[in-house]
């Protein structure tokens, strides 16, 4: 590889994880408002940076341009990463019982950030109420929980795709046991690795997955020829044990892509994605909504993040999931400074993307 070449892999791969970071503090003022009037009546028509969340929100001890919980945990991820030099699962769960879980009680409302979600309530709860052991204590929520901790798994193996999806699975496999769940989640990480590799989110990208699927390197079921034409007359079904049964999560990206840039569809502002994707807080609402806001703002992350969070409901996690897809285009050189400037800690995040880059690299 170049030196040209590494170091827009490194623009790319620090792009995607301050990606994340931004997305994640633009959202803990406006967070979780699904009466968008109410949205509008406390932040005006255009939310365009950090804000602090008023009194009786969900992060209203939070000051503008600091981690919620989910950036908190992403934190230890990134952390847990660099210093082993590695996905080390025990290393990982290991932070969660000493860093977050003795911080946390069982509620909602509590804990560093701000609020915890469901999955990792249902976690503190088996692990530390009920004593179970890790590999025990996966519960079935929807939510985007897990994603948004894999984002620098999918960075550190975007290389190599066929570990970056065991990495995936295998720690989103820690809190969430939904088939659905497991598969977006995996799909994601796997565009995520793409991009950060120089390819685009577009029309093509899904293809260029199933191809890793018929190589073997991605763990999804696929029966159909080329460009998902009929299989052979004769052709038989090969199952193989822990492969998930369609390809669909694959196929998702492209079609939205599609549809982003396709004059026909006018979804205006962009922000709007969210009523039509659904404002809730699950796998099944959030991906497609960041998936289009990044392809349709592929070389411009502010309208990225900002639409992201300007559509209400959980725009914290579209935020956090849009920007690291747009920062990954885009390169760290293409976020806006402002962005940086206004983030808590953002030396001390970019220190640690850094040397994240260096491993992939080594």
């Amino acid at each position: 590889m170049s030196a040209e070449d590494k170091a827009l892999l490194r623009d790319r791969s620090l792009g995607a994880v301050m990606g994340a970071f931004i997305g994640d503090a633009l959202g803990v003022g406006p967070h979780w408002y699904y009466d968008l009037d109410q949205l509008v009546h406390d932040y005006g028509p255009w939310i365009d940076g950090y804000t602090q969340a008023k009194v009786g929100r969900y992060h209203e001890h939070l000051c503008p341009g600091q981690s919620s919980q989910s950036g908190v945990i992403l934190e230890l991820m990134l952390r847990s990463l660099v210093e082993k030099g590695a996905y080390d699962e025990a290393d990982f769960c290991q932070r969660l019982d000493q860093d977050l879980f003795p911080l946390l009680d069982g509620t909602p409302m509590n804990g560093p950030g701000g609020y915890t979600s469901q999955s990792i309530r249902d976690a503190w709860r088996k692990r530390v109420i009920e004593g179970l052991p890790w590999g025990s204590i996966a519960g079935n929520a929807d939510n985007t929980e897990a994603v948004e901790r894999i984002i620098p798994i999918a960075i550190r193996y975007a290389l190599r795709p066929s570990e970056l999806a065991r990495a995936v699975i295998a720690n989103t496999s820690l809190t969430q046991n939904d088939g659905t769940v497991l598969a977006m989640t995996a799909a994601y990480g796997s565009v995520l690795g793409m991009l950060i590799e120089g390819h685009r989110l577009d029309e093509k990208i899904s293809e260029k997955l199933l191809m890793r699927v018929k190589a073997g390197v991605l763990p999804f079921h696929t029966i159909t020829k080329g460009k998902l034409e009929a299989p052979d007359k004769n052709q038989k079904e090969n199952r193989v044990d822990g492969v998930f049964p369609s390809p669909d999560a694959l196929l998702t990206p492209s079609n939205i892509a599609r549809a982003a840039n396709d004059p026909a569809i006018s979804i205006e502002p962009a922000s709007k994605v969210g009523l039509l994707y659904g404002l809730p807080c699950a796998v099944y609402h959030q991906f497609p909504a960041a998936y289009y806001l990044a392809a349709r703002f592929s070389n411009d992350f502010e309208s990225a993040v900002l639409h992201a969070i300007n559509g209400g409901g959980q725009n914290l996690s579209r935020a956090m999931l849009s920007g690291t897809l747009a920062g990954a285009m885009v390169g760290l050189s293409g976020i806006p400074e402002r962005f940086i400037a206004g983030l808590d800690r953002a030396d001390s995040l970019l220190g640690l993307a850094n040397q994240l880059v260096d491993d992939m690299l080594a």
